[in-house]
């Protein structure tokens, strides 16, 4: 197994340009699903989770091509294959092939989807979702099975998700007649898959809302499209870059995905300064005071950059509070910080505290998911001495080459192992 070894403190300074995003990627290449033409993908991120859902694609019989960041799809011998749990259980978006499978097949068998280990998190928003188009479940204890000939209609999701909205997008946009889709999600990968189906020729109408209205249309032509920054890398970087007082120029920082963060970021005082719409430079910031983060749906604070920011509030002066609202086990990591010499008090499983400022100090560490994996390769960027972080993977799964990347902006990270 591969490990990562960091010695610190460093500073993060210079250039870096933000990856393609994790979360859009993923229905992008479901969507290949719908149209019998080739269509092209740009700006497509390195990372595992990417290669898992293509090799599903592939299992269906859908010719993948690559060439550098670039990718391209040919669903025109797709068949409805059954696709196993020991593929399925490695991702938990696997579940968005779902909506499209069965739209354009009319029965869809795949094995149970894994992922992050953060909680509770239920499908049944996506059964509900598609069973309100018709979808008939004759689910197994491994197995999701769905079937039956989908009809346009009225969807009231049961909370807003953003992979039941992608899923019932997917599904809908070759049925006859019009879907409303509310209490839809609204994050910029959702925009972006959107915007992209309306390309191939979708009919897809009050986009970023949480009233979605889906015109179906008989086929879907061939196209492009290119993924949006992963404004959670991006975000990502800028708290590494404050927590390290560092000076970090970030390209494809997209200003306005990021309202709660730099929201924030003003009442912490770290200094940055907005360079153009797609571009932050964080500053070197003297003084970094503590204060309250409470995760919520989008444009709210991202969950996935909770994380991220309790390694911030190590290094502001005061007690910080992290309120996670959406997962039960989404804090596992904070204990990984108290070894290394992080003040913090774990109220419940969903609140947090955090007193600072905290010299860190390396260890060895364990990354228990992919935004966790970040937190702590962060916290081991700060830190006094080496810290060792296994189970590295779970990093690679949501971040393209990131040692390396943060390698090229000071960070003294090397990869060891097989």
């Amino acid at each position: 197994m591969q490990k990562l070894i960091i010695k610190g403190p460093t500073k993060l300074e210079g250039t870096i340009r933000v990856a393609g995003s994790k979360n859009h990627i993923l229905p992008m290449l479901c969507a290949m699903l719908l149209t019998t033409e080739d269509v092209s993908l740009h700006n497509v991120p390195a990372i595992a989770d990417a290669e898992v859902l293509i090799e599903i694609l592939e299992l269906y019989g859908v010719r993948v091509e690559r060439t550098g960041s670039s990718i391209i799809c040919n669903a025109k011998n797709a068949s409805p294959t059954a696709i196993p749990a020991k593929i399925t259980h490695k991702l938990r978006a696997s579940l968005l092939v779902i909506g499209p499978v069965l739209a354009r097949f009319g029965e869809v068998d795949i094995g149970y989807p894994g992922g992050d280990i953060i909680g509770a998190r239920p499908i049944d928003t996506h059964i509900t979702g598609l069973q309100a188009l018709g979808a008939k479940v004759s689910s197994s204890t491994d197995s999701i099975k769905m079937s039956g000939k989908l009809v346009a209609g009225r969807v009231l999701l049961d909370e807003i998700s953003v992979t039941a909205t992608e899923n019932l997008i997917l599904a809908a946009v070759l049925l006859q007649g019009e879907t409303e889709i509310r209490m839809a999600a609204t994050e910029p990968h959702i925009v972006g898959l959107c915007d992209f189906l309306n390309g191939l020729g979708a009919k897809i109408a009050g986009i970023g809302t949480h009233i979605i209205t889906i015109t179906g249309v008989p086929k879907l032509h061939g196209g492009e499209g290119k993924i949006v920054p992963d404004y959670l890398e991006s975000g990502t970087l800028a708290i590494a870059a404050a927590a390290s007082g560092g000076n970090l120029v970030i390209e494809d920082f997209i200003i306005n995905d990021h309202d709660a963060l730099l929201n924030v970021f003003g009442r912490m005082g770290v200094n940055y300064k907005v360079l153009s719409e797609r571009s932050l430079q964080v500053l070197p910031t003297k003084k970094i005071l503590a204060t309250k983060i409470r995760t919520d749906i989008y444009p709210g604070f991202p969950s996935d950059l909770q994380a991220p920011m309790a390694v911030l509030f190590t290094q502001a002066h005061g007690t910080s509070e992290i309120f996670e609202t959406m997962y039960e086990g989404r804090l596992q990591y904070l204990f990984e910080l108290q070894r290394m010499g992080a003040h913090i008090n774990l109220r419940d499983s969903h609140i947090g505290l955090v007193e600072g400022p905290t010299a860190l100090h390396g260890t060895d560490l364990i990354s228990f998911d992919v935004r966790a994996g970040a937190t702590i390769l962060i916290a081991g960027v700060i830190a006094h001495g080496t810290t060792t972080i296994d189970r590295i993977e779970h990093i690679d799964r949501g971040y393209e080459h990131f040692d390396g990347r943060l390698r090229s902006i000071g960070a003294n990270i090397s990869r060891t192992g097989t």
